[in-house]
């Protein structure tokens, strides 16, 4: 991809990949003490749930870290604003510049998925909890693993941050965003399915295969575009 930057253009020359990525860290950090904050029936229930009172802070931290560090409590569309946030995590795998740690951090993230979301559901009582967003925020990277790996083989270097965002690309990062939303929501053959997996691996798991559709939409599309050439 093309780095001219549209929605990067102010501040391209100033903010970088990681300095993003570290600002949306200091700001989760300074409002870290208000997003953990539960009600106390909750609360309460994490108490009677931990057979050691040493896990109530543990479980607590699983609990905001699946709800997308509070973000799933927002009252509507709480997936759509936690692959929102998935966008940002994208941005920060990319700026460590290299494909391999891009990689391991996106296995990593999803695990993380899978432990927090499990945590979640027993917490909350529920079979996939609305407000428990991490699912979608570690799956949205894999949206892009298609093109990101395109790039890096055909020029050897991971691309930009930015550069999803320039004039040029913009369109497309979009495009697989709402992809996404859809897949997501619509949960084709075997979206659906999966989330008949227990506890965190079927919360995690549909999300990583509607993203797998999206790699597949974006595929075709490359291939339409050869065609037409």
């Amino acid at each position: 991809m093309t780095a001219e930057p549209l929605l990067g253009g102010m501040l391209a020359g100033v903010i970088g990949g990681w300095e993003v990525f570290l600002l949306l860290v200091i700001v989760l950090v300074i409002v870290f003490p208000k997003l953990l904050v539960r009600d106390r029936a909750l609360t309460d229930r994490v108490r009677e749930l931990a057979e050691d009172p040493k896990r109530v802070i543990p479980n607590l931290f699983f609990l905001w870290l699946a709800e997308g560090f509070g973000v799933g409590r927002i009252p509507a569309a709480p997936g759509t604003f936690g692959s929102l946030v998935g966008l940002l995590w994208f941005l920060g795998l990319l700026a460590s510049g290299k494909l391999w740690l891009f990689l391991v951090l996106l296995l990593v993230g999803v695990l993380l998925s899978v432990l927090c979301c499990t945590v979640a559901e027993r917490i909350l009582d529920e079979t996939d909890p609305p407000s428990v967003v991490l699912d979608e925020i570690v799956a949205v990277p894999l949206c892009f693993a298609t093109s990101v790996c395109a790039e890096f083989f055909s020029t050897g270097q991971m691309p930009a941050p930015e550069s999803f965002f320039s004039r040029e690309n913009w369109p497309i990062t979009l495009a697989v965003f709402v992809a996404f939303r859809f897949f997501d929501i619509v949960k084709p053959w075997p979206v659906r399915q999966s989330q008949r997996l227990p506890g965190g691996w079927g919360i995690t798991i549909d999300d990583l295969l509607a993203a797998v559709y999206v790699n597949l939409l974006f595929l075709l599309g490359l291939g339409l575009q050869a065609v037409l050439r």
